[in-house]
């Protein structure tokens, strides 16, 4: 059955998902475009629904996936997908994904963990492109503490680019998390302009969680007293600092080399 009004009850629902007091009422957030709704597809997301433009027809790229009867497939008009959009120019599908809440156990019991600790960090790309530099990393999850930008905000589940189907995002309290880690071996680690040891000495090998702080002030003074060691960046040229999402890179893809590439 195809919705072509906007004013349809299910699509007024869904356009409420553009905001996030609705999305945790609901326990549903939107995905827009073709790439996102298969990485959801393909990575066995709980889909309520998939919208497509119905003059268009499901799109080729994902007309194999249409067929397993688990996910309802809805036509809607191009002017409903502009309501449930916050592009400028949307794309011609989207869909309505229920909240998976990860599991911070699982995190915890991994062996040498590789995982992501975001403190307050708030601009919604920065987190986005944290959560897709983790995933290419090979990293075991990304953290997400109070404060930060809402991972299902739809500009930061854009910047992911489909990695937050891929690994485990952990919404949560650091204040809890973070010493329940430390009991379990983890070394928390950040990066200081004040620290003595650069990234390219220390040992990222055994079970090491990277905290990052926010974009302004950097890692809240309560998480500071968590930290077990502290790291700089060496930098070569005239720029003062990276940006969190920069630094984040290089941290991850050092403990990446070092764990997968460091053969003699």
């Amino acid at each position: 059955m195809d919705i072509l009004s906007p004013q349809n009850p299910r699509a007024k629902e869904w356009a409420q998902l553009l905001e996030k007091k609705h999305r945790d009422k609901q326990g549903k957030y939107l995905i827009e475009g073709i790439h996102l709704v298969q990485e959801a597809l393909r990575s066995g997301a709980d889909l309520e629904c998939v919208a497509f433009d119905a003059e268009r027809g499901i799109p080729s790229e994902l007309a194999s996936m249409a067929d397993t009867g688990q996910t309802q497939w809805i036509g809607v008009s191009a002017a409903v997908i502009a309501k449930c959009s916050d592009t400028k120019t949307p794309q011609p599908v989207f869909a309505v994904v229920r909240k998976q809440k990860a599991a911070i156990g699982k995190l915890l019991a991994q062996k040498n963990s590789l995982v992501i600790v975001l403190d307050a960090v708030q601009d919604p790309g920065n987190v986005g492109t944290i959560i897709r530099t983790a995933d290419a990393a090979g990293a075991d999850g990304v953290i997400v503490g109070r404060g930060s930008a809402d991972i299902y905000n739809p500009k930061t589940i854009r910047s992911t680019m489909g990695s937050m189907f891929h690994l485990p995002v952990v919404e949560g309290d650091l204040m809890e998390l973070l010493p329940q880690a430390k009991q379990s071996g983890v070394r928390i680690v950040s990066t200081s302009l004040q620290a003595t040891s650069t990234c390219y000495g220390y040992d990222f090998t055994g079970p090491s969680w990277l905290l990052m702080g926010n974009e302004a002030k950097g890692v809240s003074e309560a998480a500071q007293q968590l930290v077990d060691d502290a790291l700089t960046i060496p930098m070569k040229g005239q720029a003062e600092s990276l940006n969190v999402a920069m630094a984040s890179t290089v941290l991850l893809f050092e403990a990446m080399r070092q764990r997968h590439f460091n053969q003699p």
